[in-house]
């Protein structure tokens, strides 16, 4: 082959692999990936602030595993009973370094983040205590652990009361109201950080900070839990770093960088911690006993993959916010607000439009592409959801995934992507979506 053959080839070659021509080999139009690249131009900045809180979080991971001297030997597993498993113990002591608490538990056996939040709950709360919501209704899997929605092994059932305390017009917490609510029988302040499936502003963590202050205030003795879920390292800072007593999550979420293949921790005063070991295991056995298996190594990498990932994540939120606007939907939060979970809601005002989003989900995902994701009576919710994830962990949320539920305002609560990269492709695939069902329009 001469030079100008060559040339000629590489050329040829060069073309073929252009990101132009895989997007539009994949079924995203020119037209739509160009009006996402001029969005693109404007995220800059944001995307740079993004960067920077990701570096410090990295810091602090690798910080907590410096200090804790994390070796090979620490992702050999366990069986059986699990005694001495330096592994699990040691990520324990990681993370409750990295939440800056006393202490914390890490399980595999902790299921997810709802049965890690029936954890901390019926694990500190006894008998004729009340638990105070003071962000308003909780997540739609929590209540039938509360028994808001009756059902066998609530809290209810147990003799625990609850009440609720709605947030203020303007999305923050109605404070002369907690006062009000707060009785002799409180005895723990629930705080929800992220929206689940409503369509109020996040938290912010200083938000949070400040109602934690102000509920020690009223009774130091109260004890406050954050639902952390999809706010881990999103900010600098975490609620425990402003006095929560538990900060609860899953690791199939944020902190497991994707790499968790199952598990959930929380994160607080060593009482409370306790209290909750022992009620996973037995009394007499708490946290001595649980065998990790081979899952170690999994752990402590998607906690060391997790601020980049949480980054990754973040960056596709504001991308779907920004590209949705432009063809009239209300997204929150909005593209120019900040940001304190990975969850980008966006009301699509019809099932049709929800549906076909969802869709455009599944069909960019690497695994289970070919499928399509049809609404059901899912487990724990009071109407038909629909669910779009394509995982390598399944129902892991920090990947790429999508969902709502069957009524209005037929919102897509988007979240997730294990690179930014997978993210955006999701976001013009779900759009690509809607413009080849007629939905929308690119005039």
């Amino acid at each position: 082959m001469n030079t100008n053959d060559f040339n000629i080839r590489k050329q040829a070659v060069r073309e073929a692999m252009s990101a132009e021509r895989f997007y539009e080999d994949m079924g995203v139009s020119p037209g739509l990936l160009e009006l996402g690249g001029k969005i693109l131009q404007e995220l800059g900045e944001r995307f740079s602030l993004i960067d920077e809180t990701a570096q410090v979080n990295q810091l602090k991971v690798i910080g907590a595993m410096q200090k804790n001297r994390i070796s090979a030997e620490h992702f050999n597993g366990s069986t059986g009973y699990g005694y001495n498993d330096a592994g699990r113990d040691d990520l324990e002591k990681v993370y409750a370094d990295v939440f800056h608490t006393e202490d914390a538990l890490v399980r595999s056996q902790i299921t997810c983040g709802t049965h890690a939040l029936s954890l901390a709950l019926a694990s500190n709360l006894r008998p004729g205590d009340e638990m105070v919501s003071i962000s308003g209704k909780p997540y739609d899997t929590l209540e039938e652990v509360i028994g808001i929605r009756p059902s066998r092994g609530s809290l209810a059932e147990y003799g625990i009361s609850y009440r609720q305390v709605e947030l203020d017009g303007d999305g923050g917490f109605d404070y002369e109201a907690v006062r009000r609510s707060v009785s002799d029988k409180t005895r723990l302040v629930a705080i929800q950080r992220s929206k689940g499936y409503l369509t109020r502003p996040t938290l912010s963590v200083d938000q949070i900070g400040e109602a934690v202050s102000f509920v020690k205030k009223i009774r130091p003795d109260i004890i406050v839990m954050v639902d952390n879920c999809y706010g881990e390292f999103v900010d600098r800072v975490e609620p425990s770093d402003y006095g929560a007593d538990m900060t609860v999550g899953s690791l199939i979420k944020n902190p497991g960088g994707g790499l968790a293949p199952m598990g959930g921790y929380i994160a607080g005063t060593k009482e409370c911690v306790e209290n909750c070991a022992v009620r996973l295991t037995s009394p007499g056995l708490g946290r001595e006993v649980g065998a990790s298996l081979q899952i170690n190594r999994s752990l402590y990498q998607g906690l060391f993959m997790a601020p980049s990932v949480t980054a990754g994540a973040l960056k596709g939120a504001i991308f779907a916010a920004s590209l949705f606007e432009t063809f009239g939907y209300r997204c929150i939060p909005d593209s120019r607000e900040p940001r304190h979970d990975i969850i980008q809601a966006i009301e699509f005002g019809s099932p049709e439009g929800l549906i076909a989003f969802c869709e455009g989900i599944q069909a960019a995902a690497p695994v289970d592409s070919y499928v399509t994701p049809e609404p059901w009576a899912m487990p724990g919710y009071d109407s038909n959801v629909i669910m779009a994830a394509g995982a390598f962990i399944q129902g892991s949320s920090i990947e790429l995934s999508a969902d709502g539920p069957l009524h209005e305002p037929y919102a897509a609560y988007f979240q997730g992507g294990l690179t930014w990269e997978s993210a955006k492709f999701g976001i013009l695939k779900a759009a690509q979506r809607l413009i080849d069902k007629g939905i929308i329009s690119m005039s």
